[in-house]
């Protein structure tokens, strides 16, 4: 048998309404939210999952 590197890739997603004098602070805030943990994407984020093939790694099977 061989064996295959996979990457699994999900992707979460949350809407939230930041209150700011303009764009980018409003981007600024949510980042300190995100880095202070005040905002914490889970499964009921889940927005996608992807299965990449990255390579065949090597052969397994040592009768071969």
């Amino acid at each position: 048998m061989k064996t295959f590197e996979i990457e699994v890739q999900e992707v979460l997603t949350r809407l939230i309404n930041i209150e700011a004098k303009n764009k980018s602070d409003a981007i600024l805030k949510a980042k300190e939210m995100y880095n202070n943990e005040e905002i914490v994407l889970d499964a009921d984020d889940h927005l996608s999952t992807e299965f990449i093939l990255i390579e065949d790694t090597f052969d397994t099977d040592s009768n071969k």
